[in-house]
């Protein structure tokens, strides 16, 4: 009977306090509910999350008598639209990809193996060191003896492919970020470099994303590309502090090696050596990025992607070959 007498007295507390001072908690409501919708629906950078806030915070409002919306709600059972409800979905359905490249068929069948001869001693040590480390990784991964013998299946291919645009990835994000804060550092403009770096360096990690879909990785393969993360950024950073020109030479001959291994690719599914990816449908990832057709198939998908590694050889090789102060010629996004 204690408990009982104490917890009315509670209540009545509760219920006198609330009418003494319901005016004031009124007037606090409305000014923050005008103030909260005044800045969403102004904002046109409004972040679905903040669309969240609002409408939790005009469903607290609208509790109790004096609601300025009485037809709305607890948001999560609202039947009302949100006015903003159609940018919403575009913001969080739009694509956030940078420009790159679309291929026509023209071009992606068009793509042929070229290598620029090396001509300077900055050039000889990039190839040199291209074609060795090629050439251990192939033996390291059994890419040279399934080439041998012929059995080389799609998810050895997917192995390799995952693994070398873990690396891919790589130079053009340290490139870029070296650059800017160079550019930071002597206050001074970069001339348009940094966006195409940027580009690069996400199309790379969408080829990897595009493999993923198709494979999981083990835990042991994860571990080996942590390690030769680890091991590449730190040797390309401090090189490329050292001679922007010989890494982005480096990396043009990197795409060099890059379209051999994907024309090899191609000419083994159309052999039929690799009957999986000659039926398979292009994964949705590839059709989004790359505005592949509906019927698109793998055959399809590697054939851009080669496309994206001959366009890379081309753009290294021609910003290995001007000044790190000139412009870029590659500036306008998504320029092929």
């Amino acid at each position: 009977s204690r408990r009982l007498y104490k917890l009315r007295n509670y209540q009545r507390a509760i219920v006198i306090y609330w009418r003494n001072n319901y005016h004031c908690i009124m007037a606090i409501r409305a000014s923050l509910l005008r103030s909260t919708q005044f800045y969403f629906t102004r904002s046109a950078t409004a972040r679905p999350s903040q669309l969240i806030v609002f409408q939790a915070v005009r469903s607290f409002t609208c509790s109790g008598a004096g609601c300025l919306w009485k037809d709305a709600p607890h948001f999560r059972r609202s039947t009302v639209p949100h006015p903003l409800a159609e940018q919403v979905d575009q913001m969080i359905h739009g694509s956030y990809n940078l420009p790159h490249p679309i291929w026509t068929k023209e071009e992606l069948e068009s793509v042929e193996i070229t290598h620029m001869e090396p001509k300077t001693k900055v050039d000889k040590l990039a190839y040199y060191a291209v074609r060795s480390l090629r050439g251990m990784f192939d033996l390291f991964s059994g890419y040279s003896w399934g080439k041998l013998f012929g059995s080389l299946d799609e998810s050895k291919w997917l192995r390799r492919i995952i693994f070398l645009e873990t690396v891919a990835g790589v130079p053009g994000m340290v490139a870029a970020m070296t650059r800017h804060l160079q550019s930071l550092r002597k206050m001074r403009r970069d001339h348009g470099w940094i966006h195409t770096l940027l580009e690069e360096a996400e199309n790379e990690r969408m080829h990897l994303l595009t493999a993923l879909d198709l494979k999981a990785p083990s835990l042991f393969f994860r571990l080996c590309v942590i390690t030769s993360q680890g091991m590449f950024l730190t040797a390309f950073w401090a090189s490329y502090l050292a001679s922007p020109r010989f890494c982005h030479r480096f990396v043009g001959y990197l795409e060099e090696e890059a379209v051999k291994t994907y024309t090899h690719c191609i000419e083994c599914i159309d052999d039929g050596s690799l009957k999986m990816w000659a039926n398979m449908a292009a994964p949705p990832i590839a059709k989004k990025y790359w505005n592949l057709e509906d019927g698109a198939m793998m055959r399809d998908v590697i054939l851009v992607i080669r496309a994206d590694e001959a366009h890379h050889r081309m753009v290294n090789h021609t910003l290995s070959t001007i000044g790190s102060t000139d412009s870029n010629p590659y500036i306008e996004p998504g320029q092929k």
